[in-house]
Order: structure tokens, then sequence, then C-alpha cells
């Protein structure tokens, strides 16, 4: 009787390692997928944002036409500065909603490579837990 009760220690640890495991792994993946999310969101709004300032920039040129008549190159000249700084700025926002995506992404990614080593910890623990529990372990007097 005796014998079996390190083995059922063993056996508890090591399905009280895989539970936290899971629920860490599990965790990691809902901050990946929230990471992910917030980041697609920012790009569709710099997107948007981007598109906006064309058309507004669009209709700022139509409107200056008709109201200058006889001054149409001067309206025209101004409407493709105003077009050209938006289209830099559209550029700008689309750059930094890449930037906001690629740093997202590279915080999921050292979030799993330190869960991951977080395990690996745990499985090394386990797994000195069952050899301490059978006498296998390093620190075995003779």
């Amino acid at each position: 009787m005796e014998q079996q009760q390190p083995a059922w220690k063993a056996g508890e640890a090591k399905g009280q390692t895989q539970e936290k495991a899971g629920h860490a792994v599990e965790g990691v993946k809902e901050t990946a997928r929230q990471t992910g999310d917030k980041a697609s969101q920012a790009t569709e709004a710099a997107r948007c944002k981007g598109q906006e300032a064309k058309e507004h920039a669009g209709s700022q040129a139509t409107a200056a036409k008709e109201k200058t008549g006889g001054a149409f190159e001067t309206a025209k000249e101004k409407a493709l500065g105003a077009a050209g700084a938006t289209r830099d700025k559209a550029g700008q926002i689309a750059e930094s909603g890449k930037e906001t995506t690629l740093a997202g992404k590279d915080k999921a990614g050292g979030v799993l490579q330190q869960t991951g080593e977080q395990l690996k910890g745990a499985a090394q623990g386990a797994t000195d837990a069952v050899k301490s529990a059978f006498g296998m372990g390093e620190d075995k007097k003779e």
C-alpha cells in the first residue's frame, strides 16, 4: 500500500501540471487573439480615415472649382496640394497601423515564449517530484 502512495502523488502532480499548462496556453491564446483584433481594428480605422480624407479633399476641390470659376487653376493647384498632403497623411496613418499590428504580433510572440519557458519549468518540477517520490532523484543517499 505504501508503494502506491508515491505513484498516486506523482499522477496527481502530473494532472495538476497539465491543467495549469492548459490554462496558461488558453490565456496566451486569448491574449494573442485580442492583440490581433486590436491591431486589425487600428489598421481598419487608419484605412477609413485615409479614405475619408481623400474624399474630403476631392469634394473641396470640386467646391472650389464651382465657386471660383475664373480662378480654376489656382483652386486646382490648391486641391492637388491638399490631396498630396492628404495622401501623405493617409500613408503615415496606414504605416502607423502597420507598426501597431507588428508591435502586437511581437508582443504576442514574447508572451508565447515566456509561457513556454514557464511550462518547461513546471514540467521539470513535476519530473523532479516524480523522481524524488520513487527515490530516483539526484539527492538519493546510499
